[in-house]
């Protein structure tokens, strides 16, 4: 089985080859240049330098969000036209699973890990998951605890201790990086992971999640915002005055 992935995410984002739950290629993108300028020739070239085209291609993955809202639109837009053409399946991963799953592969289980991701405006986007036995990257693999959601750091700390499941013990991405000074203040022990490439894990849990190869239709691929556009939100402050 062989899968196309695609991360938008951030500005640089990455493409990657999987074969067979393996790996085989993972790049990270030119953020000098937008998405809308790269795609597809990043996707093209990776199975270029494989010697494969589209036709090769048995499913076509992206990570589906929280990020970027301009470049998920772009990404997910990108692998619905290549499925499309080609009549494959295509699949939608959040990036917060990604993330955590990433982190998670030499965890012990019942670890925390907390993946953020920076959301601007003083937030992060983050979801809270605990590490079971099972496999790397199986559906198994993580207990989701929270839900994706966007927040001030300190805040999304604060409710967490609420919930009693202790304090994350690895934090990963770019938000926690950034906010690395407010998570030591009410986790002082835990490892901050920088953010790593996606798009082989995104290639990876899309053969694994529910579905799996056989990964819904292109048309049914749906970004998962997390929080109301930018743009959204001005224009309904410049309509009611608020």
């Amino acid at each position: 089985m062989r899968v196309l992935a695609l991360d938008t995410t951030t500005p640089a984002g990455s493409v990657a080859l999987v074969e067979d739950d393996r790996v085989v290629d993972e790049r990270a993108g030119d953020p000098s240049r937008t998405h809308a300028q790269r795609l597809p020739a990043e996707l093209l070239s990776t199975l270029d330098r494989r010697g494969l085209a589209l036709a090769d291609v048995d499913l076509f993955a992206v990570a589906s969000g929280p990020g970027s809202f301009t470049g998920l639109r772009i990404g997910i837009a990108t692998i619905q036209g290549l499925a499309l053409v080609r009549r494959r399946r295509a699949a939608g991963v959040s990036a917060l699973d990604a993330l955590a799953h990433l982190a998670a592969v030499d965890a012990t289980p019942g670890t925390l890990i907390a993946a953020w991701m920076d959301a601007h405006r003083r937030e992060v986007f983050s979801a809270l998951y605990r590490v079971q036995p099972g496999a790397a990257f199986s559906p198994e693999r993580l207990t989701r605890l929270d839900e994706p959601a966007a927040g001030d750091p300190a805040a999304t700390l604060a409710r967490w201790a609420e919930r009693r499941d202790g304090a994350p013990a690895v934090f990963v991405g770019d938000g926690a990086v950034l906010y690395r000074e407010v998570i030591a203040a009410h986790a002082r022990d835990a490892a901050i992971v920088a953010p790593p490439l996606m798009a082989g894990a995104v290639g990876r849990l899309a053969l694994t999640q529910p579905g799996g190869p056989e990964a819904g239709e292109p048309g049914g691929l749906r970004p998962l915002y997390v929080r109301r556009p930018d743009v959204e939100i001005a224009r309904d402050a410049a309509r009611y005055g608020s």
